[in-house]
């Protein structure tokens, strides 16, 4: 039986639970049918059926969401349709990008769907070498979005074996033991579904991206707390 330990629970209560997904896992069982996915390690870890209400790549680790209701799960994926619910990533990215800046660029919403309008913000948090490490906000949640966006800005993110250059991403599993896509959601704000109260919920760097991270000499901003006032 699959350890629910992979998928650390950040919050729970009555309506919803927040969990750290690493790299590596898929949400739900898609079409190559992934023995274990976050989606049953979450039901086995609360001993309920969970409701999932917004995407994580498989790549991507991070805060990840889940309803424990039907009504709470529509609640939460309207939040995250409206464009209300705030996203924060960190990325390693090729290239000193500038201080900050708005990418506003429309891409497709599945993978050969039509473009659909999409932004990101963003802006950098520190360089090593030729590398930036930068801090993303999805204002929209369009498939691949930031790796699609940076990679659009001439910064593809490492480890990005669809968007990126391999002979960068080969550097740093050589010199760094990176072997992941260097793309965290470090914190996600939404509305509560009961009463609307702000509530944040934010995920440690996991050790394949922050043990690569301080061998560079870089420094992130560590998470808020699981749950509070936003």
């Amino acid at each position: 039986m699959p350890n629910p330990d992979l998928l650390p629970l950040l919050y729970r209560d009555d309506r919803l639970i927040a969990v750290a997904k690493p790299a590596g896992l898929a949400v739900h069982r898609g079409a190559a049918a992934d023995r274990v996915v976050a989606l049953t390690l979450a039901r086995d870890r609360v001993g309920r059926h969970v409701f999932p209400v917004h995407r994580l790549d498989r790549a991507t680790s991070g805060v990840l969401l889940f309803a424990l209701d039907p009504d709470a799960a529509r609640h939460l994926q309207r939040q995250f349709e409206d464009g209300t619910v705030g996203k924060r990533y960190l990325a390693l990215v090729r290239g000193i990008t500038p201080p900050e800046g708005v990418i506003d660029h429309p891409i497709p919403r599945d993978e050969d769907g039509p473009r659909v309008p999409a932004v990101t913000a963003f802006r950098r948090l520190a360089t090593f070498e030729r590398y930036s490490l930068v801090e993303a906000r999805p204002a929209t949640g369009r498939r691949h979005q930031i790796r699609r966006h940076l990679k659009h800005l001439s910064h593809p993110l490492i480890g990005d074996v669809r968007y990126g250059k391999g002979e960068h991403n080969r550097l740093f599993r050589e010199r760094f033991g990176l072997h992941r896509l260097a793309l965290h959601a470090l914190e996600i704000g939404c509305a509560h579904p009961d009463d609307g109260r702000p509530l944040r919920f934010g995920a440690p760097l996991p050790e394949d991206l922050a043990g690569p991270f301080r061998a560079m000499g870089l420094e992130w901003p560590s998470p808020p707390g699981t749950v509070g006032e936003s």
